[in-house]
């Protein structure tokens, strides 16, 4: 086993956003997660049995639609999302996530061309300064990551332009800067249930079209 777990630690890391919505026999099961696509020690199935095990689901009914869904999320998800020929590839990042009661809404650009960036430092210092709970690291995380993914496949097949360069380090005009900035809300259960279907529609939305996108 150790040369196994050797060569496991010498792979790059590769996070895949992976997300699960699955409704069988009145059993429901919703939750996001990063999974390395170059993981070698724990297969899907595995970890399909110890989170049934952890959330007391039926294993007999989960196990293998949880490891069919992570399969195909990570078998879709591109390997190299970094274009390493360009200086300056940035795409603007969307976040509008709610965990219980509460609700995160921000934007902010990210540079695609910068290695060093990682969704997951990021997750960890936004929440620290906003005073939110570990539930919203991951969940952080993951949506930057999937919205990486497909900034990286679709940027050249819908053409679209190029931010402006940047000349300053403050935003401008001054009204714009109200559309930069984090904004937290207290939700009411009908207004968080109605944000997380307009949600489950936007991702599925994406998911199609990403995938009528040309590989090229």
């Amino acid at each position: 086993k150790m040369p196994a777990i050797q060569t496991a630690a010498e792979q790059a890391e590769l996070l895949v956003p992976v997300r699960l919505d699955l409704e069988i026999e009145n059993h429901k099961l919703r939750d996001t997660f990063m999974w390395n696509k170059n993981e070698s020690l724990v297969t899907p199935e595995q970890f399909a049995e110890l989170l049934c095990d952890d959330m007391e689901l039926p294993a007999q009914m989960f196990v293998q639609p949880i490891a069919s869904s992570i399969r195909g999320q990570v078998d879709q998800f591109p390997s190299d999302l970094v274009a390493q020929d360009e200086e300056d590839r940035r795409v603007v990042i969307k976040l509008n996530i709610h965990v219980g009661n509460i609700s995160l809404v921000d934007q902010f650009e990210w540079d695609l061309s910068c290695p060093h960036n990682s969704p997951e430092e990021f997750a960890r210092q936004l929440s620290s300064d906003l005073g939110l709970g570990g539930e919203f690291v991951t969940t952080i995380a993951y949506s930057i990551r999937g919205q990486l993914s497909w900034h990286s496949r679709t940027m050249y097949a819908f053409g679209d332009p190029p931010l402006p360069t940047v000349r300053s380090v403050l935003r401008t005009p001054v009204q714009d800067t109200e559309h930069w900035c984090p904004r937290l809300e207290v939700l009411t259960e009908a207004e968080m249930e109605k944000k997380i279907r307009d949600q489950d529609r936007n991702t599925r939305r994406m998911r199609r079209l990403a995938q009528t996108v040309p590989t090229w």
